[in-house]
């Protein structure tokens, strides 16, 4: 007999979608009979693999207070069109993924409805903002983490129904090619010095953090021509916030590096390939720290949003790859400290052999404790276990 269940599962920005997409993947090899219906809020990987887009997420990645107040429209039309598929369709569960500013709301009003509620990859609560405890304690039926800390942190905080599963990042992320042969694909010189820039997913980030590195960049090449730069982009939507970021940079009278490749969809060869990288804090931190890349860390949000949040946060480090390790590996530069000078003068450090070499031995250390592969399996069969377990 065919096992049915229907499931509404929630992401919000790329690197959600991608963890999703993966998660209903093993949930279908982990149970190949049954019949499981997805729908939901789903970005390109996530309709790629079959899940009902209700609400196409792509356009829902939004960081920051003012530009979250601006698209308040947008948001709530999203949250109004789950609630109803929800009522109308009555999954058997939802499956909650990250983006907690929304997904934490949608727990509350989707549980207070009698749902089964499911979060995959939590919150960082631990970090800031940690009264929204509360919520997972009340609304969440399963919480599901992929740091290996986390699951500790509940339970200190009384929350018990918690499994670390791993992170979905360990063991997948690898270059598909090795650096020669992505040097001669894109007219890279692999005998010569190369950084990688990673300005982020999102367009405020981008437009606050590339003019920056395309600063450090030209610095950099003041001193050494033959460096060449690699601008690695999670997506060919970031393509117009690039071009007019470098033609404004252009346009200012910065002398733009030589070598200044543009590299969409390709970012762990890119990283792969590069000697140093600047790296926009977030999960791109785990993929530099596993790939082994060493890296400086960047942050640069609008004041406001800097002067709100900041005594919100409650951790002695802002990358996740520094937190994995216990200890600041990777030179963070935050806001104020985010400059030309202090990332040029890091990534020409990293550029010397010595310094290079000691930092990929301790992001190896640290991408170590991540697990070794295997997260969105166990996932899948946590949901599973809980989904079907009484019948």
């Amino acid at each position: 007999m065919v096992r049915i269940r229907k499931i509404m599962i929630v992401a919000g920005e790329s690197s959600g979608d991608t963890h999703a997409a993966k998660l209903v993947q093993a949930m279908r090899d982990v149970e190949p009979e049954a019949d499981l219906q997805f729908f939901g809020a789903a970005g390109p990987k996530m309709r790629n693999e079959g899940v009902e887009a209700i609400v196409e997420s792509d356009g829902l990645s939004i960081v920051g207070l003012a530009e979250i107040a601006a698209a308040l429209p947008t948001f709530l039309k999203a949250f109004n069109d789950l609630r109803q598929a929800a009522i109308s369709r009555q999954p058997d569960a939802v499956i909650l993924v990250d983006f907690p500013d929304f997904n934490l709301k949608l727990a509350n009003m989707l549980k207070r409805k009698g749902f089964r509620i499911i979060y995959y990859i939590s919150p960082q609560l631990w970090a800031w903002r940690k009264y929204r405890v509360r919520i997972v304690k009340k609304y969440v039926d399963l919480m599901l983490t992929i740091l290996p800390f986390e699951k500790d942190w509940y339970a200190k905080h009384g929350v018990e129904n918690v499994e670390y599963v791993g992170s979905p990042l360990a063991r997948e992320v690898h270059s598909n090619v090795g650096k020669d042969e992505f040097c001669l694909k894109h007219g890279i010189d692999p005998d010569k010095p190369i950084i990688a820039l990673l300005p982020g997913s999102r367009h405020k980030e981008i437009v606050r953090i590339l003019p920056v590195m395309l600063e450090t960049a030209a610095e950099i090449s003041k001193q050494n021509k033959d460096v060449q730069f690699l601008l690695a982009l999670a997506s060919h939507r970031n393509l117009l916030d690039v071009k007019k970021a470098t033609d404004d940079a252009v346009s200012n009278g910065l002398n733009l590096p030589k070598v200044l490749k543009v590299i969409e969809a390709e970012t762990y060869d890119a990283l792969n390939a590069s000697d140093a990288a600047a790296v926009t804090s977030g999960t791109a931190t785990l993929e530099a720290g596993i790939i082994g890349t060493p890296m400086a860390i960047v942050y640069k949000t609008s004041a406001m949003n800097y002067k709100l949040l900041e005594p919100m946060i409650d951790v002695p480090h802002y990358g996740l790859i520094n937190l994995i390790a216990g200890k600041r590996v990777a030179k963070e530069l935050i806001q104020h400290e985010f400059t030309e000078q202090t990332l040029s003068e890091e990534l020409i450090r990293l550029l010397q052999p010595e310094a290079n070499e000691a930092m990929r031995s301790e992001l190896k250390v640290a991408a170590d404790k991540l697990g070794h592969g295997g997260a969105s399996k166990r996932a899948a069969e946590n949901i599973l276990g809980l989904l079907f377990k009484s019948f």
